[in-house]
C-alpha cells in the first residue's frame, strides 16, 4: 500500500470524489482513502499509518482530534482561508489540482513530517533553444512535450524571461520557477516543493516560468543547471523538456545538462549570420562538445489563421504537430533511453 492520504468531510460525496481524482493521478505519492464517519476513520488509522489527514472544518474538533496522523490539513468552505490556527487550512471548493498544490507546499515546509517523493531512473533532459528570435521555439517545446507526454511521464520547464505562458494557457499562477529557484538558493528545495509548483496541460506537466526576469539573472547559470539535474534525478519523470531562453552565457550550463538540444533555425541571411556567430562563440569558449548535441530543425511555416482560443491545441493538430509526430517516428517518444 502506498502512503495514505485519508479524507473525512461532512459531505461523503465530496470526500469520495476527491479520493477518486487523487487516485487517478499517477504522480501523486499517496493513496487517497475517503471515510463517511469518524468511527471508520479511527478504526482504519489504528491499523494503517496515515501520512496526511484532510478534515472538513466541522470535524477538526471533537472525536476527530484523537486520530493519529503525521500531518493534518483542514478543508474550509470559507474562501478567505484562516492564516492562524493549529493546523493549515485549504479552501475546499477549488480544483483538486489546486488543493494538492497547496498541500504539497505545506509538506515542503515540513520535510520531517511529510516524506519525499520517490525517485526512479533519472529523466532524460531535452533542450529546446535557438539564438534566433521569432523561430517558434516555444511552440516547438510545448508540442514536443505534449506529444512525448502521451508515452512518457514528461515535465516541461520554461526558462524564458518573458514567456507569455499565462496568457496562452489562460491560467493565473501562484507558484512557479521563481519559487523553486528561491528554495534552491535557500537550501530547502525538495520534491514536495516541486509538486506544489506543477500545473498540467492535459497529460503534460509543467512548471510556470519566473515572475520577473531578474529571478533568472539572480539565480545564476550554475544554480539553474544544478536545479534541473536534481529535478531529473529525484522525481518520477522520464523526460524533462527545457525551453531555454536566450539569457546570454547562463544558457550554456543549462544546455550542457541536456542529452540533446533541438534548435529551430531560419534560412534568411541575417539568421544564418547569427547562427554562425553563435557557433563561433561556442568554439571560443571551449564548448565544441555542445555543438555535437545540437540538432537543427527547419520548422514548417504556419498555414492559415490561428486564433487566440485553444491556441495550443491548434499547434498540436496543425502543421507543427504533424512535423513533430513525424520527427518522433510515429509519436513514440524515447522515454529516458
Amino acid at each position: 500500500m502506498r502512503r495514505i492520504l485519508a479524507i473525512y468531510d461532512e459531505d461523503p460525496v465530496y470526500a469520495a470524489r476527491f479520493a477518486d481524482v487523487v487516485n487517478g493521478k499517477e504522480k501523486i505519492p499517496f493513496e487517497a482513502v475517503a471515510f463517511s464517519s469518524v468511527e471508520k476513520l479511527d478504526r482504519f488509522a489504528g491499523k494503517y499509518p496515515v501520512e496526511l489527514l484532510l478534515l472538513g472544518e466541522g470535524a477538526e474538533n471533537g472525536e476527530a482530534e484523537r486520530i493519529t496522523a503525521t500531518q493534518r490539513v483542514i478543508l474550509t468552505g470559507t474562501k478567505k482561508v484562516p492564516q492562524e490556527g493549529k493546523y493549515p487550512c485549504v479552501y475546499k471548493f477549488q480544483s483538486v489540482d489546486a488543493i494538492l498544490r497547496e498541500i504539497m507546499a505545506f509538506c515542503g515546509e515540513q520535510t520531517e513530517a511529510c516524506v519525499e517523493i520517490s525517485a526512479g531512473k533519472a529523466a532524460k533532459v531535452i533542450g529546446v533553444f535557438s539564438p534566433l528570435g521569432r523561430c517558434r521555439k516555444t511552440s516547438l517545446a510545448i508540442v514536443l512535450g505534449k506529444l512525448m507526454a502521451q508515452d512518457c511521464r514528461t515535465l516541461y520547464l520554461n526558462l524564458e524571461a518573458n514567456s507569455g505562458l499565462s496568457f496562452l494557457t489562460g491560467t493565473e499562477y501562484h507558484r512557479g520557477m521563481s519559487d523553486l529557484l528561491y528554495y534552491w538558493k535557500m537550501g530547502n528545495y525538495n520534491g514536495m516543493r516541486l509538486s506544489s509548483a506543477v500545473y498540467s496541460m492535459g497529460e503534460l506537466d509543467y512548471v510556470p516560468p519566473v515572475r520577473y526576469p531578474e529571478d533568472l539573472e539572480q539565480a545564476g547559470a550554475e544554480s539553474l543547471a544544478a536545479l534541473i539535474e536534481t529535478i531529473a534525478k529525484e522525481n518520477d519523470y522520464e523526460i524533462l523538456v527545457i525551453d531555454a531562453g536566450d539569457f546570454r552565457s547562463a544558457v550554456l550550463p543549462v544546455l550542457a545538462v541536456c542529452s540533446v538540444v533541438y534548435m529551430p533555425v531560419l534560412e534568411d541571411r541575417v539568421s544564418a549570420a547569427k547562427l554562425q556567430e553563435f557557433e563561433m562563440y561556442l568554439t571560443k569558449t571551449d564548448n565544441e562538445v555542445l555543438m555535437e548535441k545540437i540538432k537543427r530543425l527547419k520548422l514548417p511555416e504556419p498555414v492559415g489563421f490561428m486564433g487566440k482560443d485553444n491556441y495550443i491545441d491548434q499547434l498540436l493538430w496543425g502543421e507543427l504537430g504533424d512535423y513533430v509526430r513525424q520527427f518522433l517516428r510515429g509519436g513514440k517518444a524515447d522515454c529516458g533511453e
